[in-house]
This record gives structure tokens, C-alpha cells and sequence, in this order.
């Protein structure tokens, strides 16, 4: 058994704790639960991981559905509009969905319906292409990211808290590194496809919506593999059901109560203002290469097959070194390829900053999720989980808009150099204020 097991404080609101024996005897048979089934949670999770993120990675990479919106709308500030929705969906639906499971002692039924609802959107945007046209299909997209957005939001709380449920501390970074490469590979060659079949020769009248229903029915394929193979443990202790609006009034002393996740917080914020350039990463690249059908697939290959290779080493020096290592690489790759992209106008050099973006992409995303379920007590899981999906939903749904207006205004380069400006900061905060949470975990056992 590679954890320590130690009596749980018990938080406010909590019931009071039985004893000391008592408690340690469940918490033994907690863990004994996790270790028993974790060959066959892996795998649920793994099959969910891979298929489903490579649905995703196909809908939020910065190429199809940022290029989908400006051909149908023909403007940068829908571009940045829609990408916003999309994130004040994302907004308030994690804090809601925190406080409706996390006096659950099953959280899958959740899962199953906040997963299907934010694949439905998928499958209405792609149907969209045929049924409209003009200004209500534009409409339609944008309000289908705002939902998207929504039910997604709410399902990262909960999968985050079933994978910190039945995936111990040490095995969590090489399950990500396999289910995101094998996922990240499956949805490069994909999209290469797609660039290059499916919307180059626009299949059935609308190559976008085609390349949307294949996401649509893999994240379906792995949703329903995640539920047929998981066992849920039900946990040692568990809060008491708290109202909304009450459990908002603790989210100071929450936050305040843990320095290291408080700054990581603010680096998480800061990351996200920089993503702000995000959907005009292939805008700008179509104003220095011809964007092609196949030139669009190669460059979705380059940002999904560097998800793919780079997943592998994320995950395993994640797991030997801790994440925050990862989170710092991840940002210097994330600047170094946006400064490249700023200054080549060739294919070749384009194919690479898509590819440092898509590495940077896949670490910093791997790194933030899972050093969140390192910090603080296993009770507030739920809502720390909430609160970061909050604060970086608002700072995204800034940025894209804010993006947009600015792209207009004053050009690309502009909204590039913020970007970057934010990015820094967040590095510089991750360097000087962030320890590795794992190894402030491991000094208090």
C-alpha cells in the first residue's frame, strides 16, 4: 500500500467523526477497495480517457471550430464571441455541480448525465450545417458552445473527483500519459483525415459537421465503456449537503486555509488570460501560409500529434518528480512557440510552433489537473476542483472576446504580445511562490 492512511480532520458542516479505530478501520477498507479494483477502473478510465478526449481534442483544438466560425460568420469577433460563450458556461456550472455531489457517496450517475448532456452539443453542432444556414446557423454554433461549455464545466468536477476516487496518487500521471497519447494519436490521424476528406472536399455538404459527428460518437463510446467497467468506493467521510449560497460563503477560508493552492490559483488564472491568442493561432496562420483543406489537417496534426508524443513523457516525470516540473516546462514552450509562430511564414516552421503549442497544451492541462487533487483535504476535493474550473472559466471567457476585439483593432501581433505577457507572469508566480504540492503532501505523513 503506497499511501499513508491517516484520520481525516473532519470539516465544518461535517458530522462529528466516529473514533479514532473506527476511522482508521474504514479508511483501510477505502483503500483496500481502491487497490482491489484499480486493473479494472484503469481500464475504465484509460478507454474514457482515450476516447473521449479524442472527441474533445477534435472540438476544442484551436483549428477546426475557431476556423468553422469565422467562414460561416466572416468575423474575428464572433471568433472570439463563440470561444467565450463557451466559457461562461464553463463558469458557474462547476461550483453547482460540486455542491450536488460532493455529499454523494456515488458520483458516477452524475457523470453519466453531465457527460451525455455536453456530448448532445457536439452532435447539434454538427447537425446545424445541414438544417441552417446564413445567420441562425451562426446563432445555432454559438449557442451550442455556450452549452457546450456549461455541461462541461460541471463534468470536469465530476471526473476529476472519480479519478482521484479509484486512481491512487502514484498511478494517476502514466494512466494520463497513455489514455492522451494512444487518444492524441487516434485524433491526429483523425483530423489529418478530416482536413484533408472531410472538409477539403466537403463531405456531404458539410465536412465540418461530419468531422463533429466521428467526435460526437467516440466521446459517446467513451462514456458508456467508463461506466460499464467502474466500481466506486464509497468514501470514509463525506460532507453534509450545504445550500448554494452557504457554500459560497466558504470559499475565502477554503482558498486562504492552503498558500501553495491559493498562488497555484493565481497561476492558473494567469495561463488562462494567456490563451487568450488561442483562437487565432490558425487565423494567423491562414494570413501567412494558404490555409488548404490539407494544409488545416496537417497543421491539427501537428497540435494533436505533439498532444500524442509529449503525453508520454508528461505523464511519467509526473508521476517520478511531481507535476509542478511539468506546469513550468510546459509555459517556456508555450511562449518559445507562440514568439515562433509571431515570426515564420513558411509551412514547415508553422507545422512546428503548432507543434510546441499543442506539447504546451497537453502538459499544462495535464500538470494543472492533476495537481489539484494534491492540494488540501479529500473532502474539499469537489469544490477546490470547482473553484479553479470557476476562476479559469472567467478569465476564459474574457479572453477570446477580449481577443477578438483586439485582433480587429490592432492586429494579431498585438493579441500574441499579451498573451505572452501573461503567460510570463504566470511562470514567474509558478517559480517563486508554487512548491510541488506532492512533496508538502508527503513532509506532513
Amino acid at each position: 500500500m503506497e499511501e499513508k492512511i491517516t484520520d481525516v480532520p473532519v470539516a465544518s458542516g461535517e458530522a462529528a467523526a466516529p473514533d479514532s479505530t473506527t476511522m482508521v478501520e474504514k479508511e483501510a477498507a477505502y483503500e483496500k477497495f481502491v487497490w482491489d479494483n484499480l486493473k479494472r477502473n484503469y481500464i475504465g478510465n484509460y478507454l474514457h480517457g482515450m476516447l473521449g478526449m479524442t472527441g474533445f481534442r477534435l472540438v476544442n483544438a484551436p483549428t477546426f471550430l475557431p476556423a468553422y466560425l469565422h467562414m460561416i460568420s466572416g468575423s474575428n469577433t464572433i471568433v472570439g464571441l463563440g470561444l467565450a460563450l463557451q466559457q461562461v458556461g464553463s463558469v458557474v456550472s462547476p461550483i453547482v455541480g460540486a455542491t450536488q455531489i460532493e455529499h454523494r457517496t456515488k458520483v458516477m450517475p452524475a457523470a453519466m448525465w453531465m457527460g451525455g448532456l455536453a456530448r448532445l452539443q457536439i452532435l447539434g453542432m454538427a447537425a446545424s450545417g445541414w438544417l441552417l444556414s446564413g445567420q441562425s446557423l451562426v446563432i445555432a454554433i454559438l449557442g451550442f458552445m455556450f452549452l457546450f461549455g456549461l455541461f462541461m464545466g460541471a463534468q470536469r468536477v465530476v471526473f476529476g473527483l472519480l479519478m482521484a476516487k479509484v486512481i491512487p496518487l502514484s498511478r494517476r500521471g502514466r494512466l494520463q500519459a497513455w489514455r492522451n497519447a494512444t487518444g492524441g494519436l487516434i485524433a491526429a490521424i483523425l483530423a489529418y483525415f478530416a482536413g484533408r476528406y472531410f472538409i477539403g472536399a466537403n463531405l456531404f455538404g458539410n465536412g465540418y459537421g461530419v468531422t463533429f459527428i466521428f467526435a460526437f460518437i467516440l466521446t459517446s463510446l467513451g462514456l458508456t465503456a467508463l461506466n460499464m467497467l467502474l466500481r466506486e468506493p464509497e468514501p470514509p467521510t463525506l460532507r453534509k449537503q450545504t445550500k448554494l449560497l452557504e457554500r459560497l460563503k466558504d470559499f475565502p477560508a477554503l482558498i486562504a486555509s492552503d498558500k501553495g493552492y491559493m498562488y497555484f490559483l493565481f497561476v492558473q488564472m494567469l495561463a488562462t488570460a494567456g490563451r487568450l491568442a488561442v483562437p487565432f493561432y490558425i487565423i494567423y496562420a491562414g494570413s501567412t501560409i494558404e490555409l488548404t483543406g490539407g494544409n488545416l489537417g496537417l497543421l491539427t496534426l501537428a497540435y494533436l500529434g505533439a498532444d500524442t508524443l509529449s503525453n508520454l513523457l508528461w505523464g511519467y516525470l509526473g508521476d517520478k518528480t511531481g507535476f509542478r516540473l511539468i506546469l513550468l516546462v510546459s509555459l517556456v514552450i508555450w511562449i518559445a512557440a507562440t514568439v515562433l509562430l509571431m515570426n515564420v511564414h513558411l509551412m514547415p516552421m508553422t507545422f512546428l510552433a503548432f507543434f510546441g503549442l499543442g506539447a504546451s497544451q497537453s502538459g499544462y492541462m495535464m500538470a494543472a489537473n492533476t495537481m489539484i487533487l494534491e492540494f488540501g483535504s479529500r473532502d474539499e476535493m469537489p469544490m477546490r476542483i470547482a473553484i479553479s474550473a470557476t476562476a479559469e472559466g472567467i478569465m476564459a471567457s474574457i479572453g477570446p472576446l477580449a481577443g477578438g476585439i483586439m485582433a480587429t483593432a490592432l492586429g494579431y501581433t498585438t493579441v500574441f504580445g499579451v498573451s505572452i505577457g501573461f503567460l510570463s507572469l504566470a511562470l514567474a508566480l509558478l517559480i517563486f511562490a508554487v512548491k510541488e504540492p506532492r512533496t508538502a503532501r508527503m513532509s506532513t505523513m
